[in-house]
């Protein structure tokens, strides 16, 4: 593999489900996941992408295309086939830069979590974008002048619904150490691309069962705006969870789980 990438593998012969974190987390928020998935007899593999969390921190690679093929380097070093992959937020934009890129021929089905696709950012061809330009440099700049501060807010948003936190002060501190993790160069890097690609022509190529798992009051990527754009855009099941924030697969743990073990099961 190109790249030194952290891979949590809990092993045996069970079909393979890959998970990929959001940003500027880790493989560590997968916590609340790894334990049932695994109980059911899947093979849960975790990784943390290039520049974050305990993964090799390059100078540079934070495009898609070049994160779509460090996915491909894990599926090929691990020879996985008949593979769900699970892309939450920033993940999702692998997942479908994965399939236009690298085809299908290793995948069962997909999972779109709280996703980025179809494209955040509003532009003249893409008015429903969720994201100004405005919006977007002020989110990096924020990024850029005071990490502390701007982690603490990010959080409190990430975790909550209609302004109320919907996880634990501990959970979102663990949250925050997470975030501490990434590499200022890969957190911008990555920042900008989430915000900037467009996925519109990748989901044509989704053809494999597709699950699109969003929370109802996600204020980081909203459901009108990505979610719900991707489900009309590919042949998917869509499972809203009502009250759930963007960070769903922890406050909504339990929801989260039964529509992923219950789309697995098939």
């Amino acid at each position: 593999m190109a790249i030194d990438l952290h891979v949590e593998d809990s092993g045996g012969s069970g079909r393979p489900v890959v998970l990929i974190h959001g940003w500027p987390m880790s493989a560590k928020m997968w916590a609340p996941q790894t334990g049932p998935l695994t109980e059911a007899g899947l093979r849960v593999i975790a990784y943390d992408r290039r520049g974050f969390g305990r993964s090799e921190k390059p100078a540079d690679g934070y495009d898609y295309d070049t994160l779509a093929a460090d996915l491909d380097g894990l599926l090929t070093d691990l020879d996985l086939t008949d593979v769900t992959l699970v892309g939450f937020s920033m993940g999702g934009g692998e997942v479908a830069r994965y399939i236009a890129n690298h085809g299908e021929d290793r995948l069962r089905s997909v999972v779109f979590a709280a996703a980025v696709p179809p494209y955040l950012l509003q532009t003249e061809d893409n008015p429903e974008g969720p994201l100004t330009p405005e919006a977007a440099e002020e989110f990096s700049r924020g990024l850029e002048e005071d990490r502390e501060a701007f982690f603490d807010g990010f959080t409190r948003n990430f975790f909550s619904a209609r302004g109320e936190l919907q996880v634990t002060e501990q959970q979102r501190q663990d949250a925050i150490a997470m975030c501490h993790e990434s590499d200022q160069t890969a957190a911008l890097g990555c920042a900008h691309a989430f915000a900037t690609t467009d996925f519109r022509d990748d989901l044509k190529k989704v053809h494999v069962p597709t699950l699109v798992l969003h929370g109802y009051s996600d204020g980081i990527v909203p459901l009108s705006g990505s979610g719900q754009r991707t489900h009309e855009m590919v042949t998917s099941e869509l499972t809203v969870i009502a009250g759930a924030p963007h960070g769903l697969n922890l406050s909504h743990s339990e929801q989260f789980n039964h529509a992923l073990l219950e789309f697995l099961a098939r």
